[in-house]
């Protein structure tokens, strides 16, 4: 979660939040800065999702040292992935057509139980070149569902959009 502190706020007006929780209301962002400055404070913006974006005057130092602090938590709890340019299992992706051969199906069918049988994710994706070709993709998942259900559970249900369907099954 980004936290803007003081000149980083951008918008004109702040709801604003006294260093007590008092509401102060809507202000503009310059009153704000001062009343900031004047009480020793900083002003603090936590989301950019509404407007105008709530901000609380906080002690001076208080918000920076929390955003820190939950930086830190957050790449511990993610194993340091962060730093280490993000190393998220990825999920093997497997494409077919709607209306596909035998003989390619058991391959690919071969493929995604091996990737499921060593503990990967599978995505299986049906691509349809037409409306028409929607309900044969849809089967064609289905039955690659029931063929991998020692193997792995289906973590979606079967997604079906315009150019096709999808499901993502996870390990058992």
């Amino acid at each position: 979660m980004a936290v803007l502190i003081n000149e980083q706020i951008r918008a004109s007006e702040v709801v604003l939040t006294g260093l007590r929780g008092e509401k102060l209301g809507i202000v503009s962002r310059e009153e704000a800065l001062a009343m900031a400055r004047s009480a020793g404070a900083d002003l603090v913006c936590t989301s950019l999702m509404s407007s105008p974006p709530p901000c609380s005057l906080t002690a001076k130092g208080k918000a920076k040292a929390a955003a820190q602090k939950e930086a830190v938590a957050t790449r511990k709890a993610s194993g340091g992935a962060a730093s280490k340019g993000g190393s998220k299992e990825k999920v093997k992706e497997l494409r077919f057509t709607a209306h596909i051969e035998e003989h390619d199906y058991d391959t690919k069918l071969r493929q995604a139980e091996k990737h499921l049988r060593s503990g990967k994710p599978v995505q299986l994706v049906v691509k349809a070149s037409g409306a028409k070709e929607a309900a044969a993709s849809k089967a064609v998942l289905e039955r690659l569902v029931t063929d991998l259900k020692e193997v792995g559970t289906k973590d979606t249900g079967i997604q079906t959009g315009g150019k096709g369907s999808q499901v993502k099954l996870n390990p058992r």
